[in-house]
């Protein structure tokens, strides 16, 4: 599905470095899945876990059998979910708010097509629909990252929202992130975070130069990790 820093074009160079020494019935974490397109080419054990509360109905809808979302959505539909939420179902406004928003920020806009050939609606009914098979046997949690309980010695996997970025309806204190994830380690966790900086005793294991909001805006998007 449509997600601002979606990690799904980076996958298939960073998720063989995070799952190298996955262990047998090893779990798999995410505290900040987003739209999942990270967690949904992993197999086993895995535990999803987003703020937006929306969102996280969305992908539990989504693992549903009778999954159907809409085929048809214009401009007026879209601001009616925005400004009357009381009246539809939480995943209906997170499937809204993501996947025919601009830049797939929530609820930032309605996504026109620049392209009279372009249908966003329909992207979004095709991408889901066929990401929702991989979304079977994840166990999704809505709540803050620093809430959650994990099962003993997991792999975790973190795209919390970037520093000195916008976009993001939930900022973090990242200071207390990090130290959280130092605190993670200690308990016997493997921690990965993706970024663009970290402190200093985080070490980058990739790094990657991506176009971020631009052909001529480039950004070097990277994977850390702690040793030891």
């Amino acid at each position: 599905m449509r997600y601002l820093g979606s990690k799904n074009r980076i996958a298939k160079h960073i998720l063989p470095i995070i799952l190298a020494d996955r262990k047998l019935d090893q779990w798999y974490v995410e505290p900040f899945v987003g739209g999942a397109n990270l967690i949904d080419k992993v197999a086993g054990k895995r535990i999803g876990n987003d703020i937006n509360h929306y969102l996280i109905e969305l992908l539990k809808e989504m693992q549903s059998d009778h999954f159907n979302p809409p085929t048809e959505v214009d401009e007026l539909e879209y601001k009616a979910v925005q400004h009357f939420p009381q009246l539809y179902e939480n995943w209906y406004i997170g499937y809204i708010g993501f996947n025919l928003s601009f830049g797939a920020k929530f609820f930032g806009g309605y996504c026109r097509s620049k392209k009279t050939t372009r249908s966003h609606v329909s992207e979004a009914f095709r991408n889901t629909t066929k990401q929702a098979p991989n979304l079977k046997g994840i166990i999704f949690t809505c709540g803050h990252y620093y809430e959650m309980q994990m099962p003993e010695n997991s792999i975790v996997y973190c795209d919390p929202p970037y520093q000195n970025t916008t976009g993001y309806k939930h900022n973090i204190d990242h200071n207390h992130f990090w130290q959280w994830c130092r605190d993670k380690k200690k308990e016997g966790h493997e921690i990965f975070i993706s970024g663009y900086t970290a402190p200093e005793d985080f070490v980058c294991v990739w790094h990657k130069e991506l176009n971020s909001g631009g052909h001529l805006k480039k950004a070097v998007e990277k994977l850390y990790t702690l040793l030891g």
